[in-house]
């Protein structure tokens, strides 16, 4: 009887924060959980990607401890069951996360392949990634450490090259790996183009389990050691596993690039035209995304007049243009940003010009996901805050209570058990109850459909850090 071929085993990284993305993309709703290309989030579609159970395993997961709820929940939504769901206490870079995934497949299977993912990026041809994926597969499974090259069809400033080199002997469709090249200016992008032997990196590998291991213990043995106790300390927490905090922090912060591939001997590149994207900035998505006849991209209420090839989006409000020309302009709840389409590589400078003025509007969206559910903040004044909350079927807040605040609640829709002191009670549409400062108290929704409600703050602090909890159903702290 003929063996049967081992499954790959992804390794989703989703660990980034896309500040280039920003307003849509915040610290705490980075750019892969925000659907900016369809109905479903960058991270669903990567998931989606890899979900064929005859070649594929189920996926290791590697995010940030912050964004745990709001991953579970996307991948709960599509159907995917990941084989792990590993937090990191805080972000490393990709050598880190590699050597965690590795090292979790050499204890079930050293021979394993793994193919590591960005989770915030955009494949528009899946048959072509399988055709390359194929192609990198075969030069694997013989030692070779595979990155996807991306056939370059422009002279792009904002990406990463690599350099092709000879063929490698029996292996179609792949090569060695000659050079890396940092971020060109255009003449030399414009060059490289006109070379051919040239692609965009990607930042995908596939890599043999037994092998990326060796080559991470030859170049980066600390890193590697650092990785090897935060595995050996990590613990499991509900569906998570959290690393231990000090040996991975420990861990040097170097991208798998550098910490390997520049320096192995194992190097290959297999290059691809699969319609790929790092969904980097706006720029990118106004290139990937459906442009009208005046090459404009627009999503949600927007009316334009006279604009050409801009990128035009309100996820709040109505955007009214007149008389445009290569703009961005996305329109949030909070945020209104307006730059040229040409700047766009730029949009760190003025993210940096916020975190220096200390505006929260880097932070998180006025709808916020938590576990249980989400809040929108409608009204801040001194003193006071109106939020709607939703709790979804099932949802339990913690039991807690605030040092410098009272909450009003009142229900719109659905059913209410509130736990108030020693009460307990049952609300239903049109009800209210009044928290006062100190007391605790626990929310739930026991209900087959979402409960709605309108809750009002008055106190004098109202951040989300004026939360003591006493129990919570999702481990969480009071700093979560």
């Amino acid at each position: 009887m003929a063996k049967t071929k081992s499954l790959i085993h992804p390794v989703i990284l989703s660990g980034g924060s896309g500040t280039r993305l920003w307003p849509l993309s915040r610290a705490h709703t980075p750019k892969q959980l925000l659907p900016l290309l369809s109905d479903r989030s960058l991270l669903q579609e990567t998931a989606l990607r890899v979900a064929d159970s005859i070649r594929f395993a189920a996926p290791i997961v590697i995010g940030n401890d912050q964004h745990r709820f709001m991953v579970a929940e996307q991948l709960r939504e599509i159907g995917i069951a990941p084989a792990a769901l590993v937090l990191e206490p805080e972000g490393r870079n990709t050598a880190p996360a590699v050597a965690i995934a590795a090292l979790m497949m050499r204890a079930t299977d050293p021979h394993a392949l793994i193919l590591v993912l960005p989770s915030d990026h955009s494949i528009k041809d899946d048959a072509a990634f399988m055709t390359a994926l194929a192609r990198a597969e075969a030069a694997a499974r013989v030692g070779h450490l595979v990155t996807f090259g991306i056939t370059p069809d422009r002279p792009e400033t904002g990406y990463g090259y690599i350099h092709r080199g000879a063929p490698l002997a029996g292996l179609d469709g792949c090569f060695t790996l000659a050079r890396f090249i940092e971020k060109p200016d255009r003449a030399r992008a414009d060059a490289m183009l006109a070379a051919g032997d040239y692609y965009w990196n990607s930042g995908m590998f596939l890599f043999p389990v037994d092998r990326v291991i060796e080559e991470l213990r030859r170049f980066e043995p600390e890193l590697l050691g650092c990785c090897e106790r935060a595995l050996a300390g990590a613990k499991g927490d509900l569906d998570f596993l959290r690393l231990e905090r000090s040996a991975f922090a420990a861990a040097r912060s170097i991208s798998i690039d550098y910490a390997v591939m520049e320096r192995t001997q194992a190097a290959a590149v297999v290059p691809a035209a699969m319609g790929w994207s790092d969904v980097g900035t706006f720029d990118a998505l106004w290139q990937i995304g459906a442009r009208d006849a005046a090459g404009n991209v627009s999503f949600g209420s927007v009316s334009a007049e006279d604009v050409r090839n801009s990128y035009l989006r309100a996820d709040h409000g109505l955007i009214a243009a007149l008389g445009l020309e290569e703009i961005i302009v996305v329109a949030t709840a909070d945020t209104v940003l307006v730059a040229p389409r040409e700047r766009a590589q730029d949009l760190k400078l003025l993210v940096q010009r916020l975190e220096r003025d200390g505006r929260t509007e880097l932070e998180s969206h006025p709808l916020t996901h938590r576990p249980w559910g989400s809040f929108c903040s409608i009204h801040q004044g001194e003193r006071v805050q109106v939020k709607h909350i939703v709790v979804k079927p099932g949802g339990r807040l913690s039991l807690q209570y605030h040092n410098h605040r009272a909450e009003h609640w009142v229900v719109v829709r659905g059913v209410a058990t509130v736990t108030r002191g020693s009460e307990l009670m049952t609300l239903t549409e049109d009800q209210s109850t009044y928290i006062p400062r100190l007391m605790p108290h626990r929310l739930e929704n026991k209900g087959d459909i979402a409960l709605h409600l309108i809750e009002v703050q008055t106190g004098s602090y109202l951040g989300e850090d004026d939360i003591v909890r006493l129990e919570d159903s999702y481990g969480r702290s009071s700093k979560d």
